[in-house]
């Protein structure tokens, strides 16, 4: 009898559909103090760190996710030493190394400037000799990149957005450009009143965050076409939007 049923539990595991099978742990890297999409310190690394988590995990599938400086992580990546990496906007350079799932976030950039100076992705033309700063490793909007190579504008990088924001006090730099969300982030760590800042109204066109995987991992077309189902998945839930909603609400000053 007890072969029997040793018999017919082996018969069942093998029958198990394959999301249902034994996953291995998949391995991921991100970056830390890019609140509040990724930070060690965040509820749950953050909200595209539990974005992407739970993606994979409506796919059954579990991941371990390590911390390293950016322009390390990114690299490993891309020598398939972790599965995938996140988040990343699109740029040509990157789609030769990485393939892309379907955006994880959509950003909404906006002009962060001092109050009495408000500048306005409507009057690019004010922009004509400003300091821009935008941190180290960070690509900026096509927008802003063609006025960085036409020599309009000059750029300066520090390490962090909430740099930026007390740079811009100190008149060190004019302005920075930033998702609202990630913005109003760094305005409040400025440890300065909101009131001291101005907010575009409008932003630029819109870009986008993205879970990517190295081309040359064995697996990675079936990785981006599972977390794309996954994401899918999320999205028509609710899920999806309530996280977001967690970050939306954030307190302001």
């Amino acid at each position: 009898m007890t072969i029997c049923r040793l018999l017919l539990v082996v018969f069942l595991l093998a029958c198990l559909p394959p999301a249902m099978a034994e996953q291995p742990r998949l391995k991921l890297v991100t970056g830390d103090d890019y609140a509040p999409f990724t930070g060690m310190k965040l509820p749950g690394g953050g909200m595209l760190t539990q974005l992407v988590m739970a993606a994979l995990a409506e796919q059954h599938l579990q991941a371990d996710l390590d911390w390293l400086p950016w322009k390390r992580g990114y690299l490993y990546a891309s020598q398939s030493r972790y599965d995938g990496t996140f988040p990343y906007v699109p740029s040509p350079e990157r789609a030769r190394e990485f393939l892309y799932s379907e955006p994880v976030y959509i950003l909404r950039q906006h002009f962060f400037s001092r109050s009495d100076e408000a500048l306005e992705p409507e009057n690019l033309g004010a922009l004509t000799g400003k300091r821009l700063c935008y941190p180290l490793g960070w690509q900026p909007p096509a927008i802003i990149q063609a006025l960085l190579d036409q020599g309009l504008i000059t750029r300066h990088s520090p390490p962090s957005l909430s740099a930026c924001a007390k740079l811009l006090l100190l008149q060190r730099d004019d302005f920075f450009v930033a998702d609202r969300l990630l913005g109003q982030v760094a305005l409040r760590d400025s440890g300065k009143p909101l009131t001291a800042f101005h907010t575009s109204g409008s932003s630029l066109p819109h870009s986008s965050l993205h879970f990517i995987v190295a081309r040359q991992h064995p697996q990675a077309a079936e990785l981006i076409e599972r977390f794309n189902a996954g994401l899918a998945a999320l999205q028509a839930s609710g899920k999806y939007a309530q996280i977001i909603e967690q970050y939306s609400q954030a307190p302001a000053d």
